[in-house]
């Protein structure tokens, strides 16, 4: 007998594959356009102040828009119908792009498409993470999979429109942007719908109080701690990294085989490595590999500037941020139930984000007092991660959401 909730529309793609085609389609989207926005905004001879607004409000747009979107498409019970009207809309605003032509109307645009892309990425987890799980007598596909390809699609996306785009011509940004995105609308139909789970984690009352239930287990709140802190840490990285080495003489073409280090262990990590490390060490491991990896990594780039070992620490992102995101969906996909599950990736997303743009702001005052030494502090966020990692990602804990 078929299942009540099946569709042929759900079985004329397999599930891995589905998934992977979302994901590329949505993070070449991001990766073709995101590095270039700012340039963009400047042919339209913006200043660098406006510039700034549009970006910082775009942030803020961000943090507000994916929670309550989220909560709506759990509420909704319609994850891939929000996720598409959000792919859709930010590749109408992208469209808008080519018409606006003055601060605010850029802004305006800037904003609708930072409401509407801010969710994407935590439904399509809530999508993926909890059919991408352990099951008693099978083996599921790896959710790393899924997410390796997603990073090798953003560099794939930002190196495309690298090769189109001209200093006095980024159109091919807003073009490229907009069909990937559209693309992601079309591969949300081939999505799977997602398996309820019931008996477990599922009490009666736990609909009308997911944001209180949520934020009230432990073990959510503790992974929601230890990736804001350790994903935070990224944030002086992010903003000075390439600053420090110019100055320290590093050339232009080296910073960029650092930097493509870093990009090319995060995939490994997402489609190799990542997968055997979590099975054999649990979450716990590592969560715990991560936090030391980010204490080595950020003290390493603090003392020194020198290539060489520059080039042995940068591999270590592919722990700071791939494995610690496998362990966190490890976590998530076996707690937290599929009613709630965009609400609960929209909450991990807002920590982080949250965190790294205070840090962001905080950087430049760190950068300029303390140079270098100003990565220790990222250092220590790691190192204050570290024993929550040990304790809140264990296995023994909240036994159930609706428990609590």
């Amino acid at each position: 007998m078929a299942k009540p909730n099946s569709t042929a529309r759900d079985v004329c793609i397999p599930g891995p594959i589905a998934y992977i085609a979302l994901y590329v389609a949505l993070y070449a989207a991001f990766g073709a356009a995101s590095p270039f926005w700012p340039k963009l905004f400047e042919t339209r001879t913006l200043a660098p102040q406006q510039i700034g607004l549009i970006l910082s409000g775009a942030t803020l747009m961000r943090l507000a828009s994916g929670p309550l979107v989220a909560i709506l498409a759990d509420r909704l019970g319609s994850l891939r119908l929000v996720l598409a009207s959000c792919t859709a809309s930010a590749a109408a605003a992208a469209f808008a792009l080519i018409w606006a032509d003055t601060f605010w109307l850029l802004l305006l645009v800037a904003l609708v498409q930072a409401a509407a892309l801010a969710p994407t990425t935590s439904i399509a987890d809530g999508l993926s993470v909890n059919v991408a799980r352990p099951r008693i007598g099978e083996r599921a596909f790896e959710y790393g999979w899924i997410r390796g390809s997603a990073s090798a699609a953003f560099v794939l996306g930002t190196l495309t429109v690298g090769q189109l785009i001209k200093p006095s011509d980024l159109t091919p940004v807003i073009w490229m942007n907009a069909a990937f995105l559209i693309a992601a609308t079309g591969a949300t139909a081939f999505v799977p719908r997602g398996a309820g789970r019931t008996a477990l984690r599922a009490a009666p009352s736990f609909p009308r109080l997911e944001v209180y239930a949520l934020l009230g287990v432990t073990r959510f709140r503790i992974v929601i701690l230890v990736s804001a802190f350790i994903y935070g840490s990224h944030a002086m990285y992010d903003a000075f990294g390439v600053i420090r080495w110019s100055d320290a003489g590093i050339s232009t073409p080296m910073i960029s085989a650092l930097w493509s280090e870093a990009v090319v262990a995060e995939v490994l990590v997402f489609l190799l490595v990542g997968p055997p490390l979590l099975d054999r060490f649990g979450a716990r491991g590592a969560a715990v590999l991560a936090a030391t990896a980010g204490i080595l990594r950020w003290s390493v780039v603090g003392l020194t500037s020198s290539v060489l070992p520059l080039s042995l620490v940068q591999p270590l992102h592919g722990l700071t941020f791939a494995l610690l995101h496998l362990a966190c969906m490890r976590i998530m996909g076996g707690l937290i139930p599929t009613s709630v599950a965009a609400t609960a990736q929209a909450f991990y997303a807002f920590g982080a984000g949250f965190l790294t743009a205070a840090l962001t702001l905080l950087s430049g005052s760190l950068y300029a007092s303390y140079a270098g030494a100003a990565f220790f502090p990222m250092a220590a966020l790691c190192a204050i991660a570290l024993p929550f990692a040990w304790t809140g990602f264990s296995d023994k804990g909240d036994r159930s959401v609706g428990s609590m």
